[in-house]
C-alpha cells in the first residue's frame, strides 16, 4: 500500500481576489480604478431608481461633479472607460466637491488622500444623497 500523502490547504479562500491596493496586489491601485465606469453607472441609476428619484438625477451629480456635459457623460460610457480614466479626463471638476465631506462606507472622505479615489467616495456621497431625497440644490452644494 503506497502511503498517504497530505493535501495541501491553501491560506486563500477558493474564488476570493486580493483587491488592488491592498498588501499583495501588484498594482498598488485600488481595484474600482480598473473597473469600467459603464459597469458601475448603472447601479447607481438603480440604486435611486428604487427609492422613486430618477436617472436624470445620477447624471446632473456627475456633470456637476466632473464637468462632463451630458452628451460627454455620454460618450464617456459608451466607450467604457475605466473609473481612473473617467475621472482623470473630467473636464472640469468642480471645485465646490471639496466642501463635501463625511463618510462614505465607513471611509471618512476628508482623509483620503488620493485625487481619484476622493471623487470616487465623493460621487459615492452624492448617490446617497439623492437616494435620501435630499433635494438636489442641497446635494449640489448650491
Amino acid at each position: 500500500m503506497a502511503p498517504k500523502t497530505k493535501k495541501t490547504i491553501s491560506k486563500k479562500p477558493a474564488g476570493k481576489e486580493v483587491a488592488a491596493g491592498k498588501p499583495g496586489s501588484s498594482s498598488g491601485k485600488p481595484r474600482v480604478f480598473g473597473m469600467s465606469f459603464a459597469r458601475i453607472y448603472p447601479l447607481y441609476v438603480q440604486k435611486v431608481e428604487k427609492k422613486g428619484r430618477k436617472k436624470a438625477d445620477v447624471d446632473q451629480a456627475i456633470c456637476w461633479l466632473t464637468g462632463y456635459t451630458p452628451q460627454k457623460l455620454k460618450d464617456q460610457i459608451m466607450l467604457e472607460k475605466d473609473v481612473e480614466t473617467f475621472f482623470k479626463q473630467a473636464p472640469r471638476p468642480n471645485p465646490k466637491a471639496g466642501k463635501i465631506t463625511g463618510t462614505v462606507c465607513g471611509v471618512v472622505i476628508e482623509e483620503i488622500k488620493d485625487p481619484v479615489m476622493r471623487k470616487v467616495r465623493v460621487l459615492d456621497k452624492l448617490v446617497d444623497e439623492i437616494v435620501k431625497g435630499k433635494p438636489m440644490d442641497e446635494v449640489l452644494r448650491k
